[in-house]
């Protein structure tokens, strides 16, 4: 069984991403999109291959009855107002997530901080919880904290941080792109069976987005995680229908 299918199309992914809420604060949100309800919304046009939310949204927002798009609930995070060196406690147990009807969940590792290593030892005890009840295992994975300061999307340090969500056994990885783009082939190859999808970032106009899309699924990666670059738009359901096009039909 691929646990990833529920949440993939053809072996390619396009997430809708909310998490940003508890990660950024209200500072991303308008009077439109500071409501869930909006996200599922949006979540339920058939676009997108799964929706990302921590566990009060999926709560309070998201029913297995009513709303189609498979859920990956967030696992860990930490807020804006942390400080020192990086890192994000666990929120919400695999258990939890089986309950809100989740058909994977993602977990939060920044490689370079001094506390990597207690996150990988908590990563450790979720992958193998949520492998023993059949959930997807997506590993973001963002370089951070004084080891990396000023290098956090060099090839050197994205490579070693692909390569680490191949070791610690995820199914898939949520990363950023490098700054220079010949590195993403590169990232792609060590994280061997392992999926490789990017992070969408910050706000883009649609040139740039459109073609990180085709640079990605060219170099060998599964697809976009796409929150603010969506429910920040003007015309959310037209820049998702442009992705979608792009990230299940580029050859």
């Amino acid at each position: 069984m691929n646990l990833l299918d529920p949440i993939t199309r053809n072996g390619r992914a396009f997430f809708l991403a909310y998490d940003q809420g508890l990660e950024h604060g209200p500072i991303d949100f308008n009077d439109e999109n500071f409501d869930p309800a909006f996200i599922v919304k949006l979540a339920d046009s058939g676009y997108f291959t799964s929706v990302i939310f921590q566990k009060g949204i999926a709560e309070k927002y998201y029913d297995t009855k009513q709303h189609p798009t498979p859920l990956i609930v967030k696992l860990n995070g930490k807020t804006t107002f942390q400080s020192g060196e990086p890192y994000a406690p666990r929120l919400c147990s695999v258990e939890e997530a089986i309950a809100l009807g989740a058909r994977g969940v993602g977990y939060t590792i920044y490689p370079g901080s001094t506390y990597q290593e207690q996150m990988m030892n908590d990563f450790a005890g979720i992958e193998e919880t949520a492998h023993k009840n059949n959930l997807a295992v997506i590993l973001w994975l963002y370089p951070r904290g004084e080891n990396v300061k000023g290098k956090e999307k060099s090839k050197e340090v994205l490579t070693y941080a692909a390569r680490i969500g191949l070791e610690l056994g995820a199914d898939m990885i949520k990363i950023y792109y490098p700054d220079d783009p010949s590195a993403f082939g590169e990232m792609v190859k060590v994280a061997g069976r392992v999926k490789v999808l990017v992070s969408g970032g910050t706000k883009q106009n649609d040139e740039k987005l459109f073609s990180l899309a085709k640079q990605v699924l060219l170099q060998g990666g599964a697809g976009l995680a796409v929150g603010r670059n969506i429910w920040q738009s003007d015309q959310p359901l037209e820049r998702a229908k442009k992705l979608a096009e792009i990230i299940f039909n580029y050859v």
